[in-house]
């Protein structure tokens, strides 16, 4: 299996550039993949006899909570039921956060010494639908929209009522009630085989993370970097590139002069633009993507931003090595009066319990997890975008950190708050609290995106807080309007301070994903950004280029955990487009048919995704 799983991974890697660009040296990965493989067989053995007393796993560990109770605002209520036999029962819904509307728990009791039954539903129109329980209708739920009233039997039907044949149906999301509501079930999440590989390293193995830090960090290093090419613009189409309208588009990078009007030439961009040839973009403007307005493209390199930025703030953003400086950097951006941001859990990942690096002295050997739960059980994590908002979507990309590494190990947010794990909230649910002093992206109810460091005052936010996801801490925290220009967070040239993880040696460079928000006036954008090879110091100097208000990192180390997929439809066509073109070995086919990652097939990782709204 070891070699079957290294062997993918070589090939995976090498399909990211053709051969006459390679980005990484082919010995370097070869012999690091002799010496994964190696390591792995070796570490397989040692976990084969490895039985060590007072597992974490232990049966006998109390869980002194669950996920529900940890939601501060659900709403209870409870009805005596019957069922067509004329079996009596008592069915409980839970409204997890009425300011949102859009998860409910169902429990079904019959009291025949028969576990009770529980079913995690979602509202497929939180904004105009309520969903209630009615002792008037002993069968099922009444769904309210207006002055429309529905009844739906899901429970009045013997011998398989409907709730137990959705269960039994397999699919993620199995409508109810005409598709008023969803029955959400639990699913098998994709991982490539390098996760596999890493994953069972990781939980399984004492001593996995190591290895993997290792190999990382030394046959690795650089895999993906692209060293930015520019040229002079060819005066027979100079006129035609143009760094668009002020309020239509993002504000474009500021330059060095001397780069001012350069092209990049870029043989692995995706996704298709307006006003370009093919794979030459002017360096830092932005370009409409083809077909799917109000999403930009731009390409720029830190090495090429305005000097004055370079030297700014010279004791918070260190100096960029040679390699970081010339690696090419992807953009996009997102217009925020066009799309609307949403967030899901993978299947897997993000998880609830313990960090690997948060000291042991800030656990609390009592509690499974820092919030005092372990699992998600009973609600279901899909890792996959609800059929409802399918149609509407225009594009997803990979979330953060996983748990393992999402607490710290050192500085001040790790003596706080048992680690400072990142916190993360979907439709409402707290699954871990946010964090003060961390990083933050989230939605709120009325569909507002925004950015900041998050401070204890922000938590009267969360009853209407929608979306959230906290992944460190930021990398710009504010936009100056006195010297025009972004401000780096104060930790980030501090390696164990950031938890910018990497080599323990103070190696950050390595491939980064991070996100920003954008603001031009009235016009608000939401950027995302897949730096080749960064160091937090070179993602900084980018995102003050294009004057950034706020910007953190997200995931980073490889194109799948970079990802990012924009959709366009033609008919009852979709085409996919990546934004790094060897983002398209993480999607799927199936007998014949192109499969993208997390619209068409549940995922283990966490993941964000824009729709398109919908007209008023």
């Amino acid at each position: 299996m070891g070699g079957k799983i290294i062997y993918f991974v070589c090939i995976s890697r090498r399909k990211v550039s053709p051969a006459e660009d390679p980005p990484f040296d082919s010995s370097r990965v070869r012999l690091g993949l002799v010496v994964f493989s190696l390591a792995f067989i070796t570490m397989l053995i040692i976990s084969a006899l490895w039985n060590p007393e007072g597992r974490a796993d232990d049966p006998g560990v109390s869980i002194p909570k669950t996920i529900i109770e940890l939601q501060p605002f659900r709403q209870t209520n409870s009805i005596q039921i019957k069922s067509a036999q004329g079996r009596e029962g008592l069915a409980t819904l839970i409204n997890i956060n009425p300011g949102v509307n859009a998860w409910f728990l169902l429990n079904l009791d019959f009291h025949e010494g028969t576990p009770a039954e529980e079913y995690h539903l979602q509202n497929t129109n939180p904004e105009t639908q309520k969903l209630s329980l009615d002792a008037d209708y002993p069968y099922g739920l009444v769904v309210e929209e207006g002055v429309n009233r529905y009844t739906c039997n899901l429970w009045g039907v013997e011998p398989r009522t409907v709730l137990k044949r959705a269960r039994a149906s397999g699919a993620a999301y199995a409508p109810l009630c005409e598709g008023r509501l969803y029955l959400r079930n639990p699913a098998k999440g994709h991982r490539t085989r390098i996760e596999m590989a890493t994953d069972f390293l990781r939980d399984e193995v004492p001593g996995g993370e190591k290895i993997v830090t290792i190999v990382r960090d030394t046959f690795f290093a650089d895999a993906y970097r692209e060293k930015t090419k520019t040229a002079e613009t060819p005066k027979t189409y100079a006129k035609e590139l143009s760094p668009g309208k002020p309020g239509t588009v993002p504000a474009s990078a500021l330059l060095d002069q001397k780069e001012a009007g350069r092209i990049v030439v870029s043989t692995h961009l995706g996704i298709e633009v307006l006003e370009s040839p093919p794979h030459e973009i002017v360096l830092g403007n932005w370009y409409e993507a083809k077909d799917n307005p109000g999403i930009f493209i731009s390409l720029i390199a830190a090495n090429r931003i305005a000097p004055e930025i370079l030297r700014s703030y010279p004791k918070r953003v260190a100096n960029l090595d040679r390699l970081e400086a010339e690696a090419l950097v992807y953009m996009i951006a997102f217009d925020l009066d066009r799309f609307n941001l949403g967030f899901a859990l993978g299947t897997e990942h993000p998880r609830v319990d313990w960090s690997d690096h948060a000291r042991e002295q800030m656990k609390d050997p009592s509690l499974p997890g820092p919030d005092g739960i372990g699992n998600i059980v009973p609600l279901v994590s899909t890792g996959l975008i609800n059929p409802k908002d399918a149609g509407r979507t225009v594009a997803a990309f990979t979330g953060g950190f996983k748990r393992a590494h999402g607490a710290f190990r050192s500085g001040d947010l790790a003596l706080k708050n048992h680690g400072s794990h990142y916190g993360f909230m979907e439709n409402g649910v707290i699954f871990s609290k946010l964090q003060p002093g961390l990083a933050t992206i989230y939605v709120l109810n009325d569909r507002r995106v925004d950015m900041k460091t998050w401070e204890d005052e922000d938590n009267r936010l969360l009853p209407s807080i929608r979306y959230a996801r906290q992944n460190g801490v930021p990398i710009i925290t504010d936009f100056d309007p006195a010297s025009q220009m972004s401000v780096p967070g104060p930790l980030v040239s501090r390696w164990g301070e950031g938890n910018w993880s990497g080599s323990e040696d103070n190696k950050l460079r390595t491939m980064r994903a991070g996100a920003a928000l954008q603001e031009r006036g009235e016009k608000r954008f939401f950027l995302y950004a897949v730096f080749t090879s960064a160091t937090p110091s070179a993602m900084a100097r980018v995102f003050q280029g294009y004057g950034a208000r706020y910007a953190m990192l997200l995931d980073m180390n490889a194109l799948e955990h970079t990802y990012l997929s924009v959709y366009r439809r033609q008919g009852s066509r979709l085409y996919v487009q990546h934004l790094i073109q060897g983002m398209s070995e993480v999607d799927k086919s199936s007998k014949g048919e192109y499969i993208p990652r997390f619209l068409g097939f549940p995922d283990n990782r966490d993941f964000f995704y824009f729709l398109q709204k919908e007209a008023p």
